[in-house]
């Protein structure tokens, strides 16, 4: 068994045990989760995912099982790292490479928990949009998160693939995200708006299965004279992982950007999605106040883009993952300040 494939397990069933005490320590009873609880889930789940920086920077050469400097080379070669190591010493160079890799890890990770903060207006909108009680919000998302997991999963080592075979599909994705920046940012709140009934979800929904028209508490199914139906809470179930589904079409090329290693790549999306249900219940309540944010997402993406589509003339010129990280937490900072500087309008109360 490769050791690519140990390290995964071991990560898969860290993943999964954190998930089986969430499912059965913290959900036995459906409840609001107070802002309190959010800020202790998320401070967890950042120190876990920095916790795992850690490990890559001290026993990193384990996700490859690198033992000599003949194997290093080949990995830095396959991976497309970009770092100079340093000839006929390989303890100093297996050093950067270790360093090199956590880097990328948490760059790749900072991107995809910033861009899930856009996933999360829309969760917002999709709860609201539907009224969902927001004792059962925790449980859509618990199950949300585990389908994510899942897609993500196939869709970054399809793109690995993908990537190693067809170099120039990096410049396709590169154009994409550039596009899709543009298009954020001059997007308004009215393209956000969701309608339940023409929702193509729904329409879709109704034709594969028997819906039932109204909740019925925290279940996704139920039965009435021996026919399972499916509940309202389950058809918002599904939206949100449509919504993931679209989300990952943008964040996990962003991440290629960063790392050509389908691990590291799984590795950031994985903690930044477990980071993403907590990150909800802190920011649902507030979310409005930061309005900058969007425009510093589609700034993001479009950076990326470009960062994409030059990657070879940014080579050159000495532009490292050191600068990617610099550049995105200056946009995300500088997003931050200017909502809490600039607060929004309210709009002028209509006068019957």
């Amino acid at each position: 068994m490769s050791n690519e494939l140990l390290f995964s397990i071991g990560f898969l069933l860290f993943i999964a045990l954190i998930l089986a005490l969430d499912l059965g320590l913290f959900s036995k009873k459906e409840h609001v989760v107070s802002l309190k609880q959010a800020g202790i889930m998320s401070l967890i789940m950042v120190a876990m995912a920095i916790g795992f920086y850690f490990v890559l920077i001290t026993e990193g050469q384990e996700l490859h099982g690198i033992t000599d400097f003949a194997h290093l080379k080949e990995i830095i070669v396959r991976h497309q790292h970009h770092i100079k190591i340093v000839p006929d010493d390989f303890e100093q160079s297996l050093a950067i490479y270790k360093q090199n890799l956590g880097l990328e890890f948490l760059t790749g990770y900072v991107i995809e928990y910033a861009l899930s903060i856009d996933n999360i207006f829309v969760i917002v909108l999709i709860f609201s949009a539907f009224s969902v009680e927001e004792k059962y919000y925790h449980r859509v998302l618990f199950w949300g998160i585990l389908g994510a997991i899942i897609m993500r999963f196939i869709f970054i080592f399809v793109g690995a693939a993908l990537i190693t075979k067809f170099g120039w599909i990096l410049y396709i994705f590169g154009a994409f995200l550039v596009f899709t920046g543009v298009k954020m940012f001059f997007s308004n709140d009215d393209d956000d708006k969701i309608d339940p009934e023409n929702h193509p979800v729904v329409k879709w929904a109704s034709k594969i299965f028997s819906i039932h028209p109204k909740y019925e508490g925290k279940n996704f199914f139920i039965k009435i004279d021996h026919k399972r139906l499916v509940t309202p809470l389950f058809l918002v179930l599904l939206i949100v992982e449509f919504t993931d589904l679209l989300f990952a079409v943008d964040s996990i090329p962003a991440i290629f950007a960063v790392t050509k290693d389908p691990y590291i790549v799984f590795f950031s999306n994985i903690f930044a999605i477990m980071g993403l249900r907590s990150m909800f219940f802190l920011l649902v309540n507030i979310i409005h106040k930061f309005h900058y944010l969007k425009t510093g997402l589609a700034i993001l993406l479009a950076f990326i883009g470009v960062k994409m589509l030059g990657h070879v003339y940014l080579e050159r010129i000495g532009f490292t993952t050191k600068h990617s990280l610099i550049v995105i937490l200056a946009i995300l900072v500088v997003s931050v300040v200017a909502s809490l500087a600039f607060p929004k309008k309210k709009a002028p109360k209509k006068i019957a």
